[in-house]
């Protein structure tokens, strides 16, 4: 089975549509998305909730796999410019002990560094290798209260996203700084992205600068999402 392929299947297994939700942009074109809305969630929101195993590794691929000219670059605005002197990634919220931290400090922190599938809702699919910080590794030096359920992403560019907990706390969910061996590109995130290999790509949030933990879910849930996107989007 071919990427491409792939990434129809596995759309609408989650989703429970025809082929015509294919015509969705997730990652970065808006088609379709005020018809799929009404009907995407909460569909099969707790389902996925259900099913969802938080600590069980996604099977990785081999450096041989990777598919350096397949990861298509998407985005809802321009390419923000980032001062990396001036950068800090705020982590804040429902926490004990608030985070502003430069990129000298989360590059100090235990590099991890994993080869995974990144499946855009469009319909295309790249194998890709990421390296960075887990981000529950993070979150964990926020000192996190109990009663935190979600997980808010701010971007450099004004897109914004959030995921629950679970999924954030997830082994293979990385905030990355590098792809494929090398300093992540502007175009794809850099400084900092999400990257993980249990969400669709239209989740993964590209010039990361705050995370922000609460125990409740707003109205606003994603720049996506709130067009009528799936909030979920768990693979």
């Amino acid at each position: 089975m071919n990427n491409h392929e792939f990434a129809r299947r596995k759309f609408l297994q989650i989703s429970g549509f025809s082929s015509m939700s294919l015509l969705l942009g997730g990652c970065g074109t808006p088609m379709f998305a005020d018809f799929v809305g009404t009907l995407s969630e909460p569909l099969n929101q707790k389902f996925e909730e259900l099913i969802f195993q938080p600590q069980k590794p996604v099977p990785e691929f081999l450096p041989s796999q990777i598919e350096p000219s397949k990861l298509i670059v998407n985005s809802f605005k321009s390419t923000p410019i980032i001062d990396l002197e001036k950068y800090r990634l705020i982590i804040d919220g429902e926490v004990n002990h608030p985070l502003s931290l430069s990129m000298a400090d989360i590059q100090a922190l235990p590099l991890t560094s994993m080869i995974i599938r990144h499946v855009c809702v469009e319909g295309w699919a790249a194998i890709v290798e990421w390296g960075g910080i887990r981000l529950r590794e993070i979150i964990a030096l926020s000192q996190p209260k109990s009663q935190v359920k979600y997980a808010y992403f701010k971007s450099a560019d004004g897109y914004y996203e959030s995921w629950d907990i679970a999924s954030a706390l997830h082994p293979q969910t990385l905030l990355a700084y590098q792809k494929n061996g090398a300093a992540l590109p502007v175009e794809n995130g850099a400084p900092l992205r999400l990257a993980s290999p249990i969400k669709l790509g239209y989740k993964q949030s590209k010039w990361v600068t705050r995370v922000t933990l609460t125990s409740k879910l707003s109205n606003a849930k994603g720049y996506w999402e709130d067009m009528g996107y799936e909030w979920f989007a768990g693979l």
